[in-house]
């Protein structure tokens, strides 16, 4: 088991590439299924989430190969309609190989999801929608953990989703690129992570209009053809990056970052007193004072302050001076690094009534070892242990691994001090 050592107390200075968006990466190599030939994805992040993707990718028949950030999959041969149960249950987005296999076989098999702890994150909203489209669904295996969906025709149809689920939207695309006829999303997910999805497979063929908005068309297509296409950049990559430096102190350039895409997570930093200057493509983050705190900070879908971002900023207003709330409106189970960040000296009160945080912040943080519990909660603490006095020990850091390439190599590059360490070095 792999842990980070971090010794906090450094100012950040310096550039830093952004990576690749995992968030874009995993949908889009989902949706390769539905071309019988050769995407080349370029500026894919090399990431343990993108590798358990490409490894579902090579179970089902498909070839893959590298060429440094260039993935080529060639699903020619992608004839197995099921996905193997070990490889589903070790992350979330293996659930977008339900649309992508019913759209090219009309029929898969898949078990349910793993992934973060960070909520229950039900597919209720993908088998209620999907089922629309002249799906007929069954559950197999013990205690129904895997589910069976088949259909002899895939039809267009009006679809209501309750809530704007990313990953409903996704599927939901994904089922209909190739059916017959129109389906209309109503209420769909807005992220930039469905644009995305969106934009490769219309290069690849597909007719999807009202991309970025509450309402899309699909009108399916035969088939689809080989395509290059390039990731965009890891927005909350970015964010974590700039989060780093509020809370560490620093003036640091972010360059490639997904601008557009950042505007609340900018927004949010900006309350907290850092000078944040953007261009094209290019973030410059200032912050040289202590922390202002921000009254009340609500995550919400796209384009509302991101679920994915809350642990970050969270680590952050630790740091303010005065009090901070936030209200995490999405996943019920964020707060897992609460009681680490205490460990360090924060103070923050729950509401779990209300799934509320309160932070009265401190004027220092102390190092401690802590345990990274899930992806972003992981992020949270490193960023935590960079502004604290002494050392601080990440244990269980793999979670990290799932969405940064080299967070260690990057905060480095900045003037961090931190490194990866074994699991002796952390007891």
């Amino acid at each position: 088991m792999s842990s980070i050592e971090v010794i906090g107390g450094k100012q950040l200075k310096g550039e830093l590439n952004i990576q690749g968006s995992k968030n874009a990466a995993l949908p889009v190599i989902a949706a390769t299924i539905l071309n019988k030939g050769t995407t080349v994805l370029k500026n894919c992040p090399k990431i343990l989430d993108v590798y358990h993707m490409v490894k579902i990718l090579k179970e089902l028949g498909c070839s893959t190969s590298w060429d440094g950030n260039t993935l080529y999959v060639d699903s020619r041969n992608a004839v197995v309609t099921a996905v193997p149960e070990e490889s589903v249950t070790k992350m979330r987005s293996s659930i977008l190989f339900l649309g992508s296999l019913l759209g090219r076989h009309k029929e898969v098999t898949i078990a349910y999801p793993g992934g973060c702890s960070i909520g229950k994150r039900p597919i209720d909203y993908h088998l209620k929608a999907i089922k629309k489209m002249n799906v007929t669904q069954e559950f197999i295996g013990d205690n129904d953990s895997m589910i069976h969906c088949y259909s002899d025709r895939i039809l267009g149809a009006e679809i209501f989703l309750e809530f704007p689920s990313v990953g409903a939207t996704q599927n939901v695309i994904l089922t209909a690129v190739l059916s017959e006829g129109t389906t209309r999303i109503f209420n769909a997910a807005r992220e930039p992570e469905v644009i995305e999805v969106c934009n490769y497979l219309i290069a690849a063929g597909a007719k999807i209009s009202g991309k970025g908005t509450a309402f899309i068309e699909i009108e399916g297509v035969k088939q689809l053809h080989d395509v290059e296409f390039q990731l965009s950049s890891d927005r909350i990559v970015a964010g974590t990056y700039m989060a780093a430096v509020a809370a560490a102190g620093g003036d640091v350039v972010l360059l490639n970052t997904p601008n557009l895409h950042l505007e609340s997570t900018v927004r949010a930093l900006r309350r907290t007193g850092c000078v944040i200057e953007t261009t094209e493509n290019r973030i410059v983050i200032h912050s040289r004072q202590r922390l202002l705190p921000i009254d009340v900070l609500k995550t919400q879908p796209y384009p509302g302050f991101p679920t994915d971002m809350q642990s970050q900023l969270m680590s952050v207003l630790c740091l303010a001076e005065g009090e901070s709330t936030i209200i995490e409106d999405i996943f019920e189970s964020r707060f897992q690094n609460v009681n680490d960040l205490r460990k360090m000296g924060a103070i923050i009160t729950l509401d779990n009534k209300q799934n509320k945080a309160i932070i009265t912040g401190v004027r220092e943080l102390q190092g401690a070892v802590v345990d990274a519990h899930d992806l972003r909660g992981g992020a949270a603490l490193l960023i935590a242990g960079l502004a604290a006095k002494g050392k601080t020990i990440i244990c269980d850091s793999t979670s990290i691994e799932r969405g940064y390439e080299d967070i260690c190599r990057d905060l480095s590059a900045i003037g961090a001090q931190t490194r990866y360490c074994s699991e002796n070095a952390a007891g």
